[in-house]
């Protein structure tokens, strides 16, 4: 999970307007630009994304589609079972 952490900085006016020139250019947010800038003066790695979610699902082998009918079926199916014991 990421935190981000808003602040107010102040720059000198030539300082912004390059910055503010190099984001249009690039198609980046100023906060990307000055993110990217204080990573490599502080020599710190961006952080890696996360990695996609997998869900693990076992048996079946293909992928099966539920709607929720599917769910309330199955759980009347196992009350009656569990009833005639």
């Amino acid at each position: 999970m990421r935190i981000f952490m808003r602040t107010t900085i102040i720059l000198d006016d030539q300082l912004f307007q390059q910055v503010r020139q190099k984001a249009a250019q690039t198609g980046q947010t100023l906060s990307d630009i000055i993110n990217n800038a204080l990573r490599q003066a502080l020599h710190v790695p961006a952080t890696p994304p996360p990695a996609p979610f997998r869900m693990v699902i076992f048996g079946g082998g293909g992928k099966e589609q539920h709607e929720p009918s599917d769910f309330a079926r199955i759980l009347e199916e196992d009350d009656q079972a569990l009833a005639g014991r």
